[in-house]
């Protein structure tokens, strides 16, 4: 085996969030699902991540019962589910030591949030001396606030502030520094062929 699929952060601990509401890609679980069947039938690997925050009282936090895989979506018998405390599913979790065991050479990133956990893991595997493909169509993110907007700020507060980042300009943003650096840059469609 030398391809890997890795699913970062499908957990339902987002959907928890009133920013759900502003997800840019409402069609990320199913895009996802189509490169979890695509990547079974191949015989790839497909290594699931899910990020905590153990603590805090928050949707992050797994008491809370938020950290968990999509209910639409499950990883099968055998294919790891890793916890994660950073933005990337590599440091703190023995995700190269799997790839390095099954033999892989090449990564599929996918998951939430398009410009955080998955683009940073992204970033590491290319640094790790993986071939990255990154699945754009199967990411999501959300607008991002100003640094000088207030953390307790309402979804409709978000929204309104023009410094807000859309969450189309993040998504041009992080394909443009990953394409031809880090990783190369598709859609589903052109990953799984059809």
């Amino acid at each position: 085996m030398t391809n890997a699929l890795i699913v970062i952060d499908v957990q339902e601990s987002f959907r928890a969030r009133p920013l759900w509401q502003t997800v840019d890609n409402p069609g990320v679980v199913a895009n996802v699902g189509l490169l979890v069947d695509a990547a079974r039938a191949a015989g790839d690997l497909v290594v699931w991540a899910v990020h905590a925050e153990p603590g805090t009282g928050g949707v992050f936090d797994p008491v809370n019962g938020f950290v968990r895989v999509v209910d639409e979506l499950r990883p099968a018998d055998g294919e790891p589910l890793l916890v994660k405390y950073v933005h990337n599913a590599f440091t703190g979790t023995d995700l190269q030591h799997r790839l390095t065991v099954a033999g892989v050479r090449s990564v599929t990133v996918c998951g939430l949030r398009t410009e955080q956990c998955v683009e940073t893991t992204a970033r590491v595997a290319s640094d790790l001396g993986y071939d990255v493909t990154y699945a754009v169509d199967a990411t999501a993110t959300f607008p991002i606030p100003h640094w000088d907007a207030p953390a307790d700020q309402s979804v409709a507060e978000l929204l309104a502030d023009p410094r807000t980042l859309s969450a189309e300009d993040v998504v041009s943003r992080t394909r443009y520094v990953l394409e031809g650096r880090f990783a190369t840059v598709k859609t589903v469609k052109e990953i799984i062929g059809g």
